[in-house]
């Protein structure tokens, strides 16, 4: 890879061992991917939910604090995304005590290299959304689809390591959707139906990205009337990148690279597949067994002020039988307290929590606890993870989960 001044000096070790560390990182990386040389970033966000990183990754984390007299810090602003937990409602959850300590633990040595713990899976709705153009190192996958389609961004996957070391070096291997020729559309779809409810743009989502495929693949989807809000959007992304690795997509006449469907290439390309009510039908069903459940989860992405809302309104006068966990980012929580949103959900016997993530926070040990099996969400890409966790997932919109919560079951 062509390395610039700067760039040699980190390898060299002339800004520190971290930094060189870092860099050594990214060069393989870029030598993997036949990146040509780096671009710089303007900001980074960091998956490393200590479900993944076990004792061996905290204290690998940990040892950069120590490194280079303690003076390691990342030199782009650089966030990260949910925990494994919301400390607030640990018990509640049931969740081991070794699992919170490493929790701490990571927390700790974050903060000692500067990282912010924003917490977030949603830091476009809640941070600084990145500008059109923008090239950044976003770990996330639902961070990386949305900001690479709405926002017009340019990021790759960024696997835990490599979103450190973006921070720690301030640039990422320049391959992928950093490349104009990437973000060229690959497969064309078209839909006759819009959906209305966030559980159907999520199944939307979903079946294009099984439909597509692969990490490489970007559809190019027209036929669709309007244009999805921020939410409707979350979910829809999320659940593309959750059933087809998908990073980028674009809808013709809405999102930022597709004005008209020649702008990213797509009318080159024939119509591959014909998507209707009926297909998403079909993959709601396969999720929507009528039964008694345990639990209710509004997670995967954090919910929004505006789902709050919706949700709060839902619960006003209810009284449930079965526990809902209602999940939002610690920059969301203040302000539905402050709006009376959290009072509502609790009032009905629901929880609001913050800062987590549910499927990064110990599900399978949660469920074992708490004895949850069967879980209803609107969450489209929630129930495409769950069913590896052990949980028989059941996907409904937001009025039907509710509703569950209330009646033990989904009707």
């Amino acid at each position: 890879m062509k390395l610039n001044e700067i760039e040699r000096a980190m390898l060299a070790g002339e800004l520190g061992e971290v930094p060189k560390m870092a860099l050594a990182h990214q060069v393989q990386v870029g030598e993997f991917f036949h990146a040509e040389d780096f671009v710089p970033v303007t900001q980074a966000h960091i998956m490393a939910d200590t479900e993944s990183l076990g004792e061996e990754g905290v204290r690998w984390l940990e040892s950069l604090t120590k490194a280079d007299g303690g003076k390691a810090r990342v030199r782009v602003p650089t966030i990260t995304d949910p925990r494994g937990t919301d400390f607030a409602k640990a018990s509640v959850l049931k969740q081991p005590v070794r699992f919170l300590e490493l929790e701490r633990r990571t927390i700790d040595a974050f903060t000692r290299l500067g990282v912010l713990m924003t917490d977030t899976c949603i830091n476009y709705q809640t941070i600084q959304a990145p500008t059109r153009g923008e090239s950044v190192a976003f770990g996330d996958t639902g961070v990386v689809i949305y900001s690479n389609s709405v926002c017009g961004a340019r990021s790759n996957y960024e696997g835990g390591p490599s979103a450190l070391s973006a921070g720690l070096t301030g640039r990422t291997p320049r391959y992928g959707f950093h490349l104009d020729t990437q973000r060229r559309a690959t497969i064309r779809m078209r839909t006759d139906w819009t959906p209305t409810t966030l559980n159907e743009w999520g199944a939307l989502g979903g079946l294009i990205g099984r439909l597509a495929g692969n990490y490489w693949a970007v559809p190019v989807i027209e036929g669709l009337e309007g244009s999805p809000g921020s939410d409707a959007m979350k979910h829809f992304g999320a659940a593309m990148a959750s059933f087809g690795s998908i990073a980028l997509f674009h809808l013709v006449g809405i999102t930022p690279e597709a004005a008209r469907i020649e702008d990213c290439g797509g009318d080159k390309l024939p119509v591959a597949h014909r998507i209707g009510k009926k297909d998403v039908e079909a993959l709601e069903a396969s999720y929507a067994a009528e039964s008694d459940i345990d639990v209710v989860v509004f997670s995967a992405p954090q919910l929004s002020i505006y789902e709050l809302r919706a949700l709060s309104a839902l619960c006003d006068g209810r009284k449930f039988v079965r526990p809902l966990l209602a999940v939002t980012s610690p920059q969301i929580k203040p302000d539905a307290d402050r709006f009376g949103y959290t009072q509502k959900i609790e009032a009905a016997g629901g929880h609001v929590l913050s800062g987590m993530c549910f499927y990064q926070s110990y599900a399978r040990e949660i469920a074992e606890a708490n004895g949850w099996k069967r879980l209803a969400t609107n969450s489209t890409k929630l129930v495409n993870i769950l069913g590896g966790y052990g949980y028989v997932p059941m996907l409904a919109s937001m009025e039907r989960c509710v509703e569950a919560a209330e009646k033990g079951h989904l009707s």
